[in-house]
């Protein structure tokens, strides 16, 4: 039968009397001074075991095999239920048996081994982390230097590939790409990030010569940089992806930055004077060439006309020879006339015909191609 916890005389199962608990004090616990008007242990215990003796009836209470067989069930599926987690859009599940990784889940409801046996790690791998290279600033969250900014040289300075040293502050954004792997393959993902960017941008500026670095080749100088601290990352395993490396400022050391504009203002001076020749050159260089062309082609046509007259010539005295030798006489005859008139054309001429009979001979002789181009002269 149940004992009564507030029944005087027989005191409970406990003996005693008087309305004390089961621990010989008015209404008080383990610890005594029980709180007035606080939650009376005993009636918990009482209706508990009411409510068990009502779902296994004739069994004998709480006592009984088979009702402690159904409060192991029922604890062993809460047990279980406990297994039951989810991912958030953001995160990653990492599950670790006994403290060793054995899974990463993606974002939904999952189920591991309840605890202790699993035990789930829920990291941000959508939360975009920014790492300070050379300088430290409390500008915004997108990397630009602050009006507070602090400069650190040790990180800063570095060797270009002309042997300079310049001072380089970047920004790297990175989040994590694999949980298990950020986690467990590295001891210490944000110093292993710093270290291996440092590393990344020192190789890139190290290969480009200073005016790179300073001017033209920035934006190029920081995707180099971003890929070769990607490829490093990649290589340790570490789980990040870098999203974007922002070079912040590139200047030479303070110390040194008024000599270093002198020679950079006479360096410019040289490159001045370099062009300004190279224009000159390639202005007169190709005149002197066309002229030297003009002069030579001028000359093998001379050469050639040259030639073609004296072979003319030539094969005119030929032809007149082997004439001359078949006529003889009509040949002198006819050279002797050829002759004459070249060398009267511009005398005035008289022709006389001995054919006539009691006169004079004399023809006269109206040159009307001179008249008229006496005329024209005259006009």
């Amino acid at each position: 039968m149940p004992w009564n916890p507030r029944g005087g005389g027989g005191g409970g199962p406990w003996g005693g009397g008087g309305g004390n608990g089961p621990w010989g004090r008015p209404g008080g616990g383990p610890g005594g001074g029980g709180i007035p008007g606080g939650p009376d242990i005993e009636e918990f215990i009482r209706k508990g075991q009411e409510k068990l003796r009502r779902a296994f009836p004739g069994h004998g209470g709480v006592g009984g095999g088979q009702g402690l067989m159904a409060l192991a069930v029922l604890a062993f599926a809460a047990w279980a239920f406990t297994g039951i987690y989810k991912v958030s859009p953001d995160e990653q599940g990492v599950v670790m048996r006994f403290g060793k990784w054995v899974d990463t889940t993606e974002p939904g409801l999952h189920y591991r081994l309840p605890y202790p046996i699993d035990t789930v790690l829920l990291p941000k791998v959508t939360k975009v982390n920014q790492l300070q290279l050379g300088y430290r600033s409390t500008g915004d969250s997108r990397g630009e230097r602050g009006s507070t900014s602090r400069n650190v040289p040790e990180e800063s300075r570095m060797l270009t590939g002309d042997e300079n040293i310049v001072e380089a502050d970047a920004a790297v954004f990175w989040r994590i790409k694999d949980a298990g792997k950020f986690l467990f393959n590295v001891r210490d993902p944000e110093a292993t990030v710093k270290v291996a960017a440092e590393s990344s941008l020192r190789e890139v500026i190290g290969r480009n010569p200073i005016q790179a670095a300073l001017s033209d080749k920035r934006e190029q100088i920081a995707i180099q940089a971003q890929e070769e601290l990607q490829k490093l990352l990649d290589t340790y395993g570490a789980g990040i992806h870098v999203q974007q490396v922002q070079l912040q400022k590139v200047d030479p050391p303070g110390a040194v930055i008024d000599a270093f504009n002198d020679v950079q203002r006479a360096r410019a001076d040289q490159e001045r004077a370099r062009n300004e020749a190279e224009a000159y050159r390639n202005d007169i260089i190709p005149r002197a060439r066309g002229e030297v062309e003009r002069i030579t082609q001028e000359a093998q046509a001379y050469r050639e006309q040259v030639v073609d007259l004296a072979q003319g010539d030539a094969k005119r005295f030929t032809s007149l020879y082997g004439a001359y030798k078949l006529a003889e006489d009509v040949t002198a005859r006819r050279l002797y006339i050829e002759t004459m008139e070249d060398v009267l054309k511009n005398a005035t001429k008289i022709i006389i015909d001995p054919s006539a009979k009691g006169g004079q001979g004399v023809v006269p002789y109206l040159p009307l191609p001179e008249i008229r181009k006496n005329a024209g002269g005259a006009k």
